[in-house]
């Protein structure tokens, strides 16, 4: 059992004054005075156009500063942000779309910066909800995690978790080089905004642009996943650059396994009391582990984070007992719901199938979801790739797992039994898959290897 104890605040290591406007070669800062007044501007256009508590803003574009104001401008008056891949397929989308009721949905960046021209309201000290992110798990269907409308109270108490737990604070610099419809980037990149300091975003991650990205805006905050470590690193090993990281306060990485030696150098580059590993899913945020713990304690992912308990049962599957604001639902899926939840002595708690241990008040994770693919950072579900794969003329069954990568940690493969030539399962896989999920490689085999109840062997595959 672990407790809602972790280590102390994060102290700033130096003042970076937060900027406005435009740096060096275009990259925009976006200051939290130029993003309220976004955000308030952001509640009227959507009240203009009809949307009111409870209402679903589903935005299908690419990462750029604005997309947090609209994020929080919908939130702090009720409207429910919904962040999706906008690489997602027509089919993908279709199946996320069909039941989500949307009132708006904004698909390109002109439609999104046109939200921050609406006439200026009041808005709600903090988000009234967290925003719906969409996960698929093992039935292949995406689901939205939804928590509610929050009560004030427990919405200001989300905002100072966060901002207890990382330290954000007026003069951070947030750069964001993660996607930023994803939960972690969002969170940081709102968090910052929130506690009075300025954000950055990088169009997507390319080790040459962070490194001048750290030298235009001298950031204090990051997060990332561990591919971008490793590909940072390649970078500096190939072109001999030693760039200044001591703007960095706080480096937190996550979203899959790390490697020892990658861990290892980011420690020894931007400092360990700098680097935080946190272990959480799209449900919820489970624990945190600053690098100095991480050497006295190799291998874990950290203590509970506030206001959690985290324990084991009996098939070493792990769950967490999470404050009011961080509860859930699957979004009208009722089944899938009570299957997460639990009741225990320390409150309700919810699993995602994680296996690992406690020792001593830290947790170990051992397995994902046996499942689960995370290439990059970004998980992928076998479920939804055989999905797409499954009804293609010539594929009699198809199974989907991962393989170690270089590069991406992992990456998907196909394992089917049929006569479709791979140029037409490559075709479909494009048509209906966004690139993290299409398979890197494609394995014909005249039988899937089954378990005597008939479960695919993906262990063996």
């Amino acid at each position: 059992m672990v407790g809602n104890r972790t280590d102390q605040p994060l102290q700033h290591t130096g003042r970076v004054d937060a900027r406005a406007g435009d740096g060096p070669q275009g990259l925009e800062v976006l200051t939290a005075g130029r993003s309220e007044q976004d955000q308030r501007r952001v509640a009227g256009a959507l009240r203009a156009r009809g949307l009111g508590t409870g209402d679903r803003l589903v935005l299908l574009c690419p990462g750029e500063p604005a997309y947090a104001s609209v994020v929080l401008g919908a939130a702090r008056s009720g409207v429910v942000p919904v962040p999706l891949d906008p690489r997602l397929t027509a089919w993908e989308r279709d199946r996320v779309l069909g039941d989500l009721d949307a009132a708006l949905v904004v698909d390109d960046s002109a439609a999104l910066r046109a939200l921050l021209d609406g006439p200026p309201v009041d808005l709600a000290p903090d988000p009234l909800c967290r925003p719906m992110h969409f996960t698929s798990g093992t039935t292949g269907r995406p689901k939205g995690v939804w928590s509610g409308l929050l009560e004030p109270d427990d919405a200001r108490d989300l905002v100072v978790e966060e901002r207890e737990l990382w330290g954000f604070r007026a003069d951070d610099v947030d750069l964001v080089v993660s996607p930023i419809y994803h939960s972690a980037p969002l969170r940081f990149a709102t968090g910052t905004l929130l506690a009075g300091g300025s954000i950055a975003v990088l169009p997507h991650f390319d080790a040459a642009a962070f490194v001048d990205a750290v030298a235009q805006v001298r950031p204090t905050t990051m997060f990332c996943v561990p591919a971008h470590l490793q590909r940072l690193q390649q970078h500096l090993d190939e072109t001999g650059d030693e760039p200044d990281l001591s703007s960095f306060r706080l480096v937190a990485h996550a979203g899959a396994p790390c490697p020892e030696p990658v861990r290892r150098r980011a420690h020894a580059q931007f400092g360990e009391r700098t680097v935080w590993e946190f272990y959480g899913s799209t449900e919820g945020q489970w624990t945190a582990c600053r690098g100095d713990a991480w050497h006295e304690r190799p291998g874990s992912v950290g203590r509970a984070r506030p206001g959690r308990v985290v324990t084991v049962d009996d098939e070493d599957q792990l769950w967490c007992v999470v404050p009011r604001w961080g509860r859930f639902t699957y979004w009208r899926d009722e089944e899938k719901t009570a299957q997460a939840w639990r009741d225990t002595p320390d409150g309700p708690a919810f699993t995602v199938g994680d296996l690992g241990r406690v020792e001593d008040g830290w947790v170990y994770l051992d397995a994902r979801r046996s499942d689960l693919v995370i290439s990059g950072g970004v998980n992928v579900y076998p479920a939804e790739v055989e999905a797409a794969l499954e009804d293609l003329p010539g594929v009699l069954e198809v199974a989907v797992f991962g393989r170690p990568d270089e590069r991406w940690g992992q990456r998907v493969v196909a394992a089917y039994v049929g006569d479709a030539d791979e140029e037409t399962l490559r075709a479909r896989a494009l048509e209906r898959l966004a690139p993290p999920k299409r398979p890197k490689e494609y394995l014909r085999l005249d039988a899937l290897p089954r378990t005597a109840t008939g479960k695919v062997r993906r262990t063996e595959l």
